[in-house]
Parts: C-alpha cells; structure tokens; sequence
C-alpha cells in the first residue's frame, strides 16, 4: 500500500527555483506523432506527444527532466521507437504548450491526471501493448509514485538519474535539506519504494555529479520488486546518460521492455 507524502511541504520560492526550469517552447511534431492534451485543474492542461511504432506494441510513458521541453524529443523518439516501443513524454504546468506555473504538489497529482489521460486516448485509439513508465531525473518522483499506485495495471518501471524524494534531491543541489517534514517524507518515500514489486530497470550514469549514483542504487536497493536491473552507465554524468552508449542503452531497454 502507497503512503501519501505531501509534496506541498517542498513548494518554497527557494527550493522551486533550483528545482523548475520551465519554458514555453513548442514546435509541431513528426509525422508518426500526435498531441495528447490532458486536463489537470481548471482552466490548465499538460500537453503529451505520443510517438507511434504501432498499435500493437508496448508503450512507455515518459517524464522527462526539470529544464526539457516535449519537443526536445522529437529527435530521440525513432531510437526508442527503433527497439519496438512507442514513446509519450509528458510536460509538467509551464513547460513547453501546457499551463500553469510547476510545483511540486501539482507535478504529482498532475502524473495522475496525465496517466488516466493517456490511459483513456490509448484505449480509444486501439492501442493494445502494455504500459510502461519512466522517469528521468526530475521525472523519477512522478514514474515512482504512478509505478506505487498502478501495481496491477503498469507493466514495469524505469528510472534514469533518479531520487526517492525532494529532500534527497536538494542534499545535491541546494547543499542541505533539513526541514519540518523533510525526514518524515523521505521515510514514506523509502517505504513506497518497498511496495512496488513490479519489473524495474534503475539507470544511472557512473559519474553523475548532480544525482549521485549512489541515489540510483538507493533506489534499486530499496524496490519491493523480485525482478529489477540496475545498469550503471560507465563514463557518463547526469545528461548524456542516453548517448555515452547509444547502442548499449537502447539495447538494455529493449531487452527489459520485452522480458517484462
């Protein structure tokens, strides 16, 4: 059973300007993409792009890291598409084409909100693969918390460069995070962790210098789940975790993709 941490502890003016990168860029998609447009509150909506291989094939639903955009994807989807998956990424409130100004209250309720969407657009559109989700630094609190609540419905998780929670994530980049509230939700955190027994694949670079690997291993050794991976990418830091290896790390993925 998945505790509930209360984000709204970490929405300090401080820490969401350290934390949150937004930007409205926005371009139109390839040919193989469609827009995904999830309502999250009123009058706001986060805009998805999903990158079709085919209906038939599993999917991943990706969060991407705090100074991304969508768009920035369209580039790298055929390499995900090429190891048979189809990609969405998600933007959070502010970034890219969707509304609103990010939190980190508002980041995890809109991972919901967001996964219900995609969940819904994909059965309209006969889309028959299962459902993975991932989560790349920043994104790794949003893929944790849905990987917790969809034990039944998700097929496996994947973390790139990843933390349990907030406070661990400001130790790295704000030199301390010491404050009411912050130990309490890095135990629920550690004990959600425990409660995900589904298929799990940690990545993490040897090197990274803003999310150390050490917090990658945290996270693999804390998972509930019998069947996880932990693939440290060797010579890579924090941002070129994909492309120190482009072979070796798509051909990783795959493997998990297919094996869960």
């Amino acid at each position: 059973m998945c505790e509930t941490i209360d984000y709204s502890i970490f929405d300090r003016p401080e820490i969401l300007r350290i934390a949150f990168y937004p930007r409205a860029e926005y371009s139109e998609g390839p040919f193989n993409a469609m827009d995904l447009v999830a309502p999250v509150g009123e009058g706001v909506s986060i805009t998805c792009r999903l990158y079709v291989k085919g209906r038939a094939s599993p999917a991943i639903l990706f969060f991407h890291g705090n100074g991304e955009v969508v768009s920035q994807y369209d580039e790298i989807a055929p390499l995900f598409n090429n190891i048979g998956v189809n990609l969405i990424v998600a933007d959070y409130r502010g970034y890219g084409a969707s509304g609103g100004s990010p939190s980190f209250a508002s980041m995890i309720a809109d991972a919901e909100a967001t996964y219900q969407h995609v969940l819904g657009r994909m059965q309209q559109e006969r889309f028959t693969g299962g459902l993975f989700v991932m989560g790349r630094s920043l994104g790794s609190l949003s893929a944790l918390e849905l990987a917790c609540q969809h034990q039944d419905d998700l097929s496996g998780l994947i973390v790139e460069s990843g933390f349990a929670s907030p406070s661990r994530l400001l130790t790295h980049i704000a030199g301390g995070a010491d404050r009411p509230g912050f130990q309490e939700a890095d135990a629920l955190a550690a004990r959600n962790l425990k409660a995900i027994k589904m298929p799990a694949l940690i990545i993490h670079g040897e090197y990274d210098d803003l999310i150390p690997l050490y917090e990658g291993q945290y996270i693999f050794d804390n998972l509930g789940s019998a069947d996880k991976h932990l693939f440290v990418v060797l010579g890579a830091g924090h941002n070129d975790v994909m492309f120190r290896d482009v072979r070796l790390y798509f051909e990783t993925l795959g493997q998990f993709v297919a094996g869960a």
